[in-house]
């Protein structure tokens, strides 16, 4: 019962999306929002070519959908089901996020404070006061307009914060966090056992 997220940065957005949804994978999150334009155009790259959901995902032979990937109703639905997540990474999109957060289909917003304290000229200062109060807004708002929220965290102890903000879904660790860490104390430990022979 665990499925998969994609990443996608805003280069070629729609041409990724759409493969990354056709391999398998259930929900995409859009990196680089700035905008209730960039919000609308992120739903619409994943939603069906269909009149009523007016996306731009149009029928194709693909694994997710398969036998009747070529454009069925079960095609349809499938594609109605792909959870959309937005990064709220950037100052522009944090000025309009209610606006943001009441685009039809966004499912779901996740912070990023690295990209926040750069975008306002701080890089590297998302652990500040004043970063950690535009990030305490953003997580507030999205519960209170009933867009869940999705924290980054490091550990379990991290996820007190914010159970305590309301946030119900999280992403814990990174790739190269999770390969640094192992690889840091298996080599200590393959060094250690070197020395020791």
């Amino acid at each position: 019962d665990l499925s998969t997220m994609i990443k996608i940065d805003q280069e070629s957005r729609r041409f990724v999306a759409q493969r990354a949804i056709g391999s398998g994978f259930q929900s995409v999150l859009f990196a680089d929002i700035r905008s209730v334009e960039d919000a609308i155009h992120c739903v619409r790259s994943v939603r069906p070519d269909t009149p009523e959901d007016g996306g731009f995902h149009g029928a194709a032979v693909r694994r997710f959908a398969y036998p009747s990937s070529g454009g069925g109703q079960q095609y349809v639905e499938r594609l109605r089901d792909v959870v959309i997540v937005l990064m709220i990474e950037k100052a522009p999109a944090v000025e309009v996020l209610e606006e943001i957060l009441s685009v039809p289909g966004v499912d779901m917003v996740q912070w990023g404070g690295t990209d926040y304290s750069m975008s306002i000229g701080k890089a590297g200062a998302r652990r500040t006061p004043e970063v950690r109060a535009v990030e305490r807004r953003v997580f507030e708002t999205a519960v209170r307009m009933g867009v869940p929220p999705r924290a980054e965290i490091g550990s379990v102890d991290d996820a007190k914060h914010f159970l305590d903000l309301g946030v119900r879904h999280f992403s814990i660790g990174t790739d190269l966090a999770i390969l640094f860490g192992w690889l840091q104390e298996n080599g200590a430990g393959l060094r250690k056992a070197l020395e020791g022979a």
